[in-house]
C-alpha cells in the first residue's frame, strides 16, 4: 500500500512537471511570436508588415532569450525523464490478474456477510414487530375486559 502511494506521488509529480513544461512551451511561443521582427525568408515572398520597433527585442537580446528558453525546456525535459525513470515497473499481467481474483473473492465474501446481516436484521425486525403487536393486543384485550 505504501509503495502504491509512493508511485501515485511520483505520478502526481510527473503530471505537475508535464504541466510546467507545457507552460514553458506556451510562454516561449508567446514570447517568440510577440518579440520577434518579421524576416524575409524567400526573395519571392516580400515582407508586407513590420512591428513597432519598441515591441521588438534587439537581435542579441532576442538570441540570448531564445537560448534561455531552450535551456529551460531542456532542464524541464530532463526532470520529466528522471521522474519517468523513477516510476516502478508495472506488475506482470499474471500477478495483476491473481491480485484481482483475490480481491474479487474478498468482495464476494463481504457481500455474503452483508446479505446475511441484512437478512438477520429483517428477521429481528419481524420478531420485534410481532412482539410489539402481541403486547399491544394484550393491553387492548385487558382494557376491554376491565369493568367500566
Amino acid at each position: 500500500m505504501l509503495q502504491e502511494l509512493s508511485s501515485m506521488d511520483r505520478i502526481t509529480q510527473l503530471q505537475d512537471e508535464i504541466q510546467n513544461l507545457l507552460t514553458i512551451m506556451s510562454r516561449s511561443i508567446a514570447y517568440l511570436t510577440s518579440r520577434a521582427n518579421f524576416v524575409q525568408v524567400s526573395e519571392e515572398i516580400p515582407i508586407t508588415k513590420q512591428r513597432n520597433p519598441d515591441k521588438v527585442d534587439p537581435p542579441d537580446v532576442f538570441e540570448a532569450n531564445k537560448k534561455e528558453l531552450v535551456d529551460d525546456l531542456m532542464v524541464k525535459a530532463k526532470q520529466i525523464e528522471y521522474l519517468i525513470q523513477s516510476l516502478p515497473t508495472p506488475e506482470p499481467e499474471e500477478v495483476q490478474a491473481a491480485r484481482l481474483a483475490t480481491l474479487e473473492e474478498e468482495m464476494q465474501r463481504a457481500n455474503q456477510d452483508y446479505e446475511a446481516s441484512v437478512a438477520r436484521a429483517k428477521a429481528l425486525h419481524a420478531q420485534i414487530s410481532e412482539t410489539l403487536r402481541g403486547i399491544l393486543n394484550d393491553d387492548e384485550f385487558a382494557a376491554e375486559a376491565l369493568p367500566g
